[in-house]
């Protein structure tokens, strides 16, 4: 008999790590389905912050003194877990940051110096709102013309017209790696590929995909790759941009102040070299060694048996839903899809659904997503987003479709 994914990966087990999924919500059990916009946080991980205040809490960088240098090595350490997670080449071409939006806004105010009216920037129609309003900005400060990669009523890009959009005058293509309201696994290393080949410069948003795909960022070729830490069972306040080590030194710093500086007179400033050009003012240290010990979590329990038990979770919510009356999916690529069900009941408001269920203890994301341009293009006001994660089980998937079923019943 073949073994499940569930069964190589002892669930039970796993669920033991994290307090929270033993808890009850409205007098029932957490069934906790909101992953995609953060992840529950691990015991190991919660120690490891606890740890910090306890036994390592200094600043880092600038003392002598035993404590910071404990921290400092901390710190640096878990940026070097990072770089190998991510098999970025060196650990200076990871900027620890706030997280994916501080990192795109980053990237975004660098190329306000860089681009000239003439220029073209694409990005695609399925992105989170962090990955538009930056580039519009930068458009509205440089006169640079914003295209946008349409997207089929599947929830695929359309890479037809991508190609026929790529030209002499791209500078930048920003997608995301895995669309947050769909659950859509784009085809990245081709999107870069073919940027490259007009040479353009890409940055991928792979909040989404941190979860579910360990990326490889040299094998990707990518220029610029950005991830937060919450998703990946780490705290929230803390992420990364990946850029490649020529491309960061030629971005002006983001932000002036301590650190990123080499020497202050009142003359002139000169400016600290990677990856501290970017990194202005105390850091988020604990967050920052914490998302180390995220990584080092998710990594012993294995990223492919992760994928794999997801897309069985996947499946199984899927088919199990269809079997109620009047449902509509949005994001129908079952061969390249993370764990996302995003789904309206006809005649009913996602709202009103998301409200019924939290009333039964089941935790789902209600309305646009941060992603208002899909649902334009869909017509709806929003959907019911159920999104699962390595500790959930088919059990609570059983709980959801229950819920479900009621609160039907109970709106129409």
């Amino acid at each position: 008999m073949t073994n499940t994914s569930e069964q190589i990966l002892d669930i039970k087990k796993i669920r033991k790590d994290f307090p929270i999924l033993s808890r009850e919500i409205n007098g029932k059990p957490l069934v906790y389905f909101d992953n995609a916009a953060t992840s529950q946080t691990p015991t190991q991980v919660i120690d490891c912050i606890v740890d910090y205040y306890e036994n390592k809490n200094a600043n880092i960088h600038r003392g002598v003194h035993s404590l910071s240098q404990i921290a400092t090595d901390a710190y640096e350490g878990a940026r070097e877990k990072v770089r190998a997670h991510f098999n970025a080449e060196f650990a200076h071409e990871i900027i620890l940051t706030a997280g994916t939006t501080h990192s795109i806004n980053l990237v975004a105010n660098g190329y306000a110096s860089i681009l000239k009216p003439e220029d073209e920037i694409l990005v695609s129609a399925m992105e989170h709102h962090s990955n538009i309003v930056p580039w519009q900005m930068l458009c509205q400060k440089t006169g640079s013309k914003l295209k946008v990669i349409p997207m089929s009523h599947k929830g695929e890009l359309e890479m037809d017209t991508y190609k026929e959009l790529l030209n002499e005058n791209t500078k930048l293509v920003f997608v995301n790696h895995v669309s947050n309201a769909l659950g859509t696994i784009n085809p990245v290393k081709e999107i870069i590929d073919l940027a490259h080949g007009v040479d353009a410069r890409v940055l991928i948003d792979g909040a989404q995909s941190a979860p579910h795909i360990k990326a490889d960022v040299q094998a990707l070729d990518v220029d610029y790759y950005t991830v937060s830490a919450h998703k990946i069972c780490g705290p929230t306040g803390v992420g990364m941009l990946y850029g490649k080590e020529d491309l960061l030194n030629m971005l002006p710093p983001y932000q002036g102040g301590g650190e990123m500086i080499s020497e202050v007179t009142f003359d002139k400033t000169t400016y600290a070299g990677l990856p501290h050009k970017f990194e202005a003012g105390t850091p988020n240290i604990s967050g920052g060694i914490a998302f180390g010990a995220a990584l080092d979590y998710m990594n012993a329990i294995g990223f492919d048996a992760i994928a794999a038990y997801e897309m069985e979770l996947l499946k199984y919510a899927t088919s199990e839903i269809e079997k109620i009356e009047g449902v509509e999916i949005y994001g129908t690529t079952p061969d390249r899809k993370t764990a996302v069900l995003s789904f309206n009941i006809e005649g009913l408001h996602p709202y009103d659904i998301g409200t019924l269920l939290d009333k039964m203890g089941i935790a789902v994301r209600t309305g646009h997503h941060c992603a208002q341009p899909i649902m334009e293009f869909y017509k709806i006001p929003g959907t019911v987003r159920a999104s699962f994660s390595f500790y959930n089980s088919k059990e609570e998937i059983d709980s959801f479709i229950t819920a479900l079923k009621k609160a039907k019943s109970m709106l129409l």
